[in-house]
């Protein structure tokens, strides 16, 4: 069966739950289902559709400033919500990878502040060279994300459930003119893979 989406009473995306955990929830009277799935459970007594989107009916206070978001390979790509950050496409992670703004051999280093999603064609033209000496322009100043929603499973654009994609604003670009920052407003994931 699937999972479902929990969004706090705020429609903030909190979780990703079991369909089994999702009923319990909504038997438990802690939350009203937003959307449902076209998946059906069936008893002898009642069928009902299985929740796709869930919302808390008591709001969660989230103390975001505690948490510390890890940097790995998939968070670095949904900080820059799988954006090239030198041509603006979007692609999936396969043909993705990550580019050091500041090269390794001109000492730049493995971090929040110096790593991009990179398409692998603008990654090539930037070779060893810092965009300026590439000729090139990176699309945002990278910085670490405030905060992340947990979630037990990886999210991308092409695995998301159409039901949820609002609730995640998976498609939403950067709409500030001048040098965004990356990671201010982040979507939704926190996988843990190891880079």
């Amino acid at each position: 069966m699937s999972h479902a989406l929990v969004l706090n009473a705020s429609f903030e995306p909190l979780h990703i739950v079991t369909w089994q955990r999702a009923m319990q929830l909504l038997f438990q009277g802690k939350v009203e289902v937003v959307e449902e799935s076209d998946q059906e459970i069936r008893t002898v007594r009642f069928t009902m559709k299985v929740p796709a989107v869930l919302r808390l009916l008591t709001y969660v206070p989230l103390n975001r400033k505690k948490e510390i978001v890890r940097f790995s390979r998939t968070n670095i790509f949904v900080r820059d919500n799988q954006k090239c950050q030198y041509c603006s496409h979007k692609f999936p992670k396969t043909q993705l990878t990550l580019d050091h703004v500041i090269p390794v051999v001109q000492g730049g280093a493995k971090s929040w502040e110096n790593i991009v999603t990179a398409c692998k064609p603008c990654n090539q033209r930037k070779g060893g060279r810092t965009p300026a000496q590439a000729n090139m322009t990176l699309r945002g100043k990278p910085k670490r994300p405030a905060w992340l929603p947990s979630s037990s499973l990886s999210l991308g654009v092409s695995v998301a459930p159409d039901r949820w994609k609002l609730y995640l604003k998976l498609d939403r670009g950067n709409s500030s003119k001048n040098e965004p920052e990356l990671g201010a407003d982040s979507a939704f994931d926190l996988a843990d893979d190891s880079d």
